[in-house]
Protein backbone atom coordinates (compact mmCIF):
# COMPACT_ATOMS: atom_id res chain seq x y z
CA UNK A 1 0.00 0.00 0.00
CA UNK A 2 1.20 3.23 -0.92
CA UNK A 3 1.95 5.34 2.40
CA UNK A 4 2.67 9.23 0.43
CA UNK A 5 -0.47 9.02 -1.71
CA UNK A 6 -2.42 11.86 -2.33
CA UNK A 7 -5.44 11.03 0.55
CA UNK A 8 -2.87 10.77 3.18
CA UNK A 9 -1.15 14.74 2.42
CA UNK A 10 -5.01 15.64 2.01
CA UNK A 11 -5.65 13.86 5.56
CA UNK A 12 -2.83 15.22 7.42
CA UNK A 13 -3.77 19.22 5.95
CA UNK A 14 -6.84 18.92 7.66
CA UNK A 15 -5.78 16.96 10.70
CA UNK A 16 -3.69 19.82 10.93
CA UNK A 17 -5.98 22.22 10.70
CA UNK A 18 -8.38 20.36 12.88
CA UNK A 19 -5.33 20.70 15.50
CA UNK A 20 -5.21 24.36 15.19
CA UNK A 21 -8.85 24.67 16.29
CA UNK A 22 -9.35 22.31 18.44
CA UNK A 23 -6.18 23.58 20.38
CA UNK A 24 -7.08 27.17 20.80
CA UNK A 25 -8.73 26.56 24.15
CA UNK A 26 -5.61 24.42 25.48
CA UNK A 27 -3.17 27.44 24.43
CA UNK A 28 -4.80 29.92 26.03
CA UNK A 29 -4.68 27.73 29.42
CA UNK A 30 -0.91 27.27 28.73
CA UNK A 31 -0.17 30.91 28.45
CA UNK A 32 -2.38 32.11 31.37
CA UNK A 33 -0.48 29.23 33.87
CA UNK A 34 3.02 29.89 32.81
CA UNK A 35 2.47 33.20 33.93
CA UNK A 36 2.70 31.29 37.61
CA UNK A 37 6.30 31.11 37.22
CA UNK A 38 8.82 33.65 37.51
CA UNK A 39 9.36 35.41 33.91
CA UNK A 40 12.40 33.98 33.13
CA UNK A 41 11.34 30.64 32.93
CA UNK A 42 7.81 31.17 31.81
CA UNK A 43 8.85 30.66 27.92
CA UNK A 44 11.07 27.42 28.68
CA UNK A 45 7.69 26.53 30.47
CA UNK A 46 5.44 26.90 27.51
CA UNK A 47 8.28 24.98 25.37
CA UNK A 48 8.16 21.87 27.51
CA UNK A 49 5.26 21.37 28.00
CA UNK A 50 3.81 21.64 24.95
CA UNK A 51 6.87 19.53 23.72
CA UNK A 52 6.10 16.75 26.55
CA UNK A 53 2.44 16.17 25.55
CA UNK A 54 2.75 15.82 21.99
CA UNK A 55 4.92 13.19 23.29
CA UNK A 56 2.26 12.12 25.59
CA UNK A 57 -0.30 12.43 22.93
CA UNK A 58 1.21 10.25 20.27
CA UNK A 59 2.08 7.60 23.13
CA UNK A 60 -2.16 8.11 23.80
CA UNK A 61 -3.22 8.03 20.46
CA UNK A 62 -1.19 4.69 20.18
CA UNK A 63 -2.65 3.30 23.41
CA UNK A 64 -6.14 4.25 22.27
CA UNK A 65 -5.89 2.65 18.57
CA UNK A 66 -5.12 -0.45 20.49
CA UNK A 67 -7.23 -0.16 23.56
CA UNK A 68 -10.57 2.40 22.51
CA UNK A 69 -12.83 -0.18 23.55
CA UNK A 70 -11.21 0.42 27.39
CA UNK A 71 -11.99 3.63 27.84
CA UNK A 72 -15.72 3.64 26.69
CA UNK A 73 -16.49 0.70 28.57
CA UNK A 74 -18.76 1.54 32.01
CA UNK A 75 -16.63 1.81 35.41
CA UNK A 76 -19.15 2.40 37.45
CA UNK A 77 -23.24 3.85 37.69
CA UNK A 78 -25.00 6.19 39.75
CA UNK A 79 -28.83 6.29 39.96
CA UNK A 80 -31.16 8.33 42.26
CA UNK A 81 -34.69 8.30 40.90
CA UNK A 82 -35.99 11.85 39.08
CA UNK A 83 -32.66 13.39 40.47
CA UNK A 84 -29.65 12.15 38.75
CA UNK A 85 -28.37 9.03 36.71
CA UNK A 86 -25.28 8.77 34.83
CA UNK A 87 -22.98 5.66 33.76
CA UNK A 88 -19.37 6.53 34.05
CA UNK A 89 -16.93 5.17 31.61
CA UNK A 90 -12.93 6.34 31.51
CA UNK A 91 -13.33 9.09 29.14
CA UNK A 92 -16.11 11.22 30.92
CA UNK A 93 -14.32 10.64 33.64
CA UNK A 94 -11.07 12.36 32.74
CA UNK A 95 -13.07 14.85 30.73
CA UNK A 96 -15.24 15.99 34.02
CA UNK A 97 -12.00 15.70 35.82
CA UNK A 98 -10.38 18.28 33.14
CA UNK A 99 -13.79 20.53 33.50
CA UNK A 100 -13.80 21.00 37.07
CA UNK A 101 -10.00 21.27 37.57
CA UNK A 102 -10.14 24.34 35.10
CA UNK A 103 -13.23 25.88 36.24
CA UNK A 104 -11.64 26.26 39.77
CA UNK A 105 -8.37 27.73 38.02
CA UNK A 106 -9.98 30.32 36.17
CA UNK A 107 -12.47 31.50 39.19
CA UNK A 108 -9.29 31.68 41.32
CA UNK A 109 -7.29 34.11 38.70
CA UNK A 110 -10.48 35.90 38.76
CA UNK A 111 -10.96 35.72 42.61
CA UNK A 112 -7.07 37.09 43.00
CA UNK A 113 -7.82 40.20 40.25
CA UNK A 114 -10.15 41.23 42.24
CA UNK A 115 -8.95 41.18 45.90
CA UNK A 116 -5.25 41.88 44.93
CA UNK A 117 -3.67 45.55 45.86
CA UNK A 118 -1.45 45.74 42.92
CA UNK A 119 -2.20 44.73 39.39
CA UNK A 120 1.09 46.24 37.77
CA UNK A 121 3.31 43.30 38.37
CA UNK A 122 0.37 40.24 37.13
CA UNK A 123 0.09 36.98 38.52
CA UNK A 124 2.44 36.50 41.55
CA UNK A 125 5.62 33.58 40.53
CA UNK A 126 4.72 31.42 43.12
CA UNK A 127 4.59 28.42 41.83
CA UNK A 128 7.22 26.19 41.64
CA UNK A 129 8.20 25.23 37.36
CA UNK A 130 7.67 21.54 37.92
CA UNK A 131 4.38 21.70 39.36
CA UNK A 132 2.98 24.03 36.60
CA UNK A 133 4.89 22.10 33.94
CA UNK A 134 3.29 18.63 35.75
CA UNK A 135 -0.04 20.16 34.78
CA UNK A 136 0.33 22.06 32.02
CA UNK A 137 1.08 18.39 30.35
CA UNK A 138 -2.11 16.68 32.49
CA UNK A 139 -4.11 19.35 31.11
CA UNK A 140 -3.05 18.95 27.77
CA UNK A 141 -3.83 15.31 27.52
CA UNK A 142 -7.13 16.00 28.59
CA UNK A 143 -7.36 18.72 25.74
CA UNK A 144 -6.10 15.55 23.51
CA UNK A 145 -9.14 13.33 23.59
CA UNK A 146 -11.44 15.29 20.93
CA UNK A 147 -8.52 15.84 19.25
CA UNK A 148 -7.40 11.91 18.95
CA UNK A 149 -11.12 10.39 18.39
CA UNK A 150 -11.40 13.77 15.90
CA UNK A 151 -8.65 12.07 14.33
CA UNK A 152 -9.42 8.63 13.91
CA UNK A 153 -12.75 9.30 12.50
CA UNK A 154 -10.70 10.68 9.68
CA UNK A 155 -8.22 8.08 9.38
CA UNK A 156 -6.70 4.70 10.97
CA UNK A 157 -2.94 5.69 9.28
CA UNK A 158 -0.84 5.98 12.71
CA UNK A 159 1.83 8.20 10.94
CA UNK A 160 -0.41 10.83 9.62
CA UNK A 161 -2.37 11.20 12.34
CA UNK A 162 1.32 11.57 14.21
CA UNK A 163 3.00 13.94 11.97
CA UNK A 164 -0.69 15.86 12.79
CA UNK A 165 -0.33 16.03 15.89
CA UNK A 166 3.82 17.00 15.79
CA UNK A 167 2.81 20.09 13.66
CA UNK A 168 0.04 21.21 15.56
CA UNK A 169 2.53 20.73 19.01
CA UNK A 170 5.10 23.29 16.77
CA UNK A 171 2.31 25.73 16.08
CA UNK A 172 1.18 25.95 19.43
CA UNK A 173 4.48 26.71 20.80
CA UNK A 174 4.81 29.36 18.02
CA UNK A 175 1.65 31.09 19.28
CA UNK A 176 1.66 30.79 22.51
CA UNK A 177 4.70 33.26 23.04
CA UNK A 178 2.65 35.66 21.33
CA UNK A 179 -0.11 35.40 23.29
CA UNK A 180 1.10 35.82 26.38
CA UNK A 181 2.95 38.85 24.30
CA UNK A 182 -0.58 39.86 23.52
CA UNK A 183 -1.74 39.71 26.96
CA UNK A 184 1.36 41.44 28.18
CA UNK A 185 0.62 44.71 26.55
CA UNK A 186 -3.05 44.38 26.91
CA UNK A 187 -3.65 43.54 30.74
CA UNK A 188 -7.56 44.49 30.03
CA UNK A 189 -8.15 40.96 27.48
CA UNK A 190 -6.24 38.83 30.58
CA UNK A 191 -9.82 39.21 32.10
CA UNK A 192 -11.50 38.30 28.63
CA UNK A 193 -9.21 35.05 28.28
CA UNK A 194 -10.25 34.01 32.49
CA UNK A 195 -13.55 34.31 31.45
CA UNK A 196 -13.24 31.95 28.09
CA UNK A 197 -11.57 29.40 30.34
CA UNK A 198 -14.08 29.50 32.22
CA UNK A 199 -16.20 28.20 28.87
CA UNK A 200 -13.79 26.28 28.19
CA UNK A 201 -14.49 24.57 31.67
CA UNK A 202 -18.18 24.65 30.83
CA UNK A 203 -17.61 22.82 27.85
CA UNK A 204 -15.81 20.03 29.29
CA UNK A 205 -17.92 19.39 31.74
CA UNK A 206 -20.87 19.37 29.21
CA UNK A 207 -18.69 16.78 27.15
CA UNK A 208 -18.18 14.65 30.18
CA UNK A 209 -21.78 14.76 31.70
CA UNK A 210 -23.18 13.72 27.63
CA UNK A 211 -20.59 11.36 27.65
CA UNK A 212 -21.79 9.64 30.63
CA UNK A 213 -25.00 9.74 29.65
CA UNK A 214 -25.42 12.32 32.78
CA UNK A 215 -29.44 13.17 33.72
CA UNK A 216 -30.08 15.96 35.79
CA UNK A 217 -33.82 15.67 37.31
CA UNK A 218 -34.86 13.82 34.15
CA UNK A 219 -33.19 16.27 31.57
CA UNK A 220 -29.90 14.96 29.68
CA UNK A 221 -26.79 16.67 29.64
CA UNK A 222 -25.60 17.68 26.27
CA UNK A 223 -22.11 18.53 24.91
CA UNK A 224 -21.83 22.07 23.88
CA UNK A 225 -20.64 22.16 20.15
CA UNK A 226 -17.74 23.61 19.33
CA UNK A 227 -19.80 25.85 16.96
CA UNK A 228 -21.34 27.15 20.19
CA UNK A 229 -17.85 27.67 22.04
CA UNK A 230 -16.99 29.92 19.64
CA UNK A 231 -19.96 31.69 18.77
CA UNK A 232 -19.82 32.38 22.80
CA UNK A 233 -16.04 33.60 22.35
CA UNK A 234 -16.81 36.24 19.84
CA UNK A 235 -19.98 37.62 21.63
CA UNK A 236 -17.80 38.11 24.58
CA UNK A 237 -14.69 39.30 22.68
CA UNK A 238 -16.95 41.89 21.06
CA UNK A 239 -19.05 42.85 24.41
CA UNK A 240 -15.74 43.57 25.92
CA UNK A 241 -14.39 45.75 22.69
CA UNK A 242 -17.62 47.72 23.02
CA UNK A 243 -17.45 48.27 26.79
CA UNK A 244 -13.78 49.41 26.36
CA UNK A 245 -14.62 51.67 23.78
CA UNK A 246 -17.65 52.94 25.72
CA UNK A 247 -15.97 53.55 28.91
CA UNK A 248 -12.99 55.56 27.09
CA UNK A 249 -15.42 57.86 25.30
CA UNK A 250 -16.98 58.07 28.82
CA UNK A 251 -13.49 59.18 30.12
CA UNK A 252 -12.89 61.48 27.43
CA UNK A 253 -16.18 63.45 27.68
CA UNK A 254 -15.56 64.01 32.02
CA UNK A 255 -12.11 65.06 30.91
CA UNK A 256 -13.74 67.52 29.05
CA UNK A 257 -16.51 68.76 30.90
CA UNK A 258 -13.58 69.38 33.97
CA UNK A 259 -11.73 71.06 31.66
CA UNK A 260 -14.62 73.59 30.31
CA UNK A 261 -15.46 74.05 33.92
CA UNK A 262 -12.08 75.14 35.40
Amino acid sequence: MEIFNLDNLFTLFMLTLLQAVLGFDNLLYISLESKRVEVSRQALLRRWGIGLAVVLRIILLFVVLKIVALFQDSLFSISVEHVVSANFNLHSIIVLFGGVFIIYTAIKEIMHLLITDDLSSGNTANSSFAKQLSWIVIMNVVFSFDSILSAMALTDVFWVMAVAIIIGGMLMIWLSDRVVQFLERNRMYEVVGLFILFIVGIMLLTEGGHLAHLQLFGYPVEAMSKATFYFVIVVVVLVDLVQTRYANNLLKLNAARLKRAR
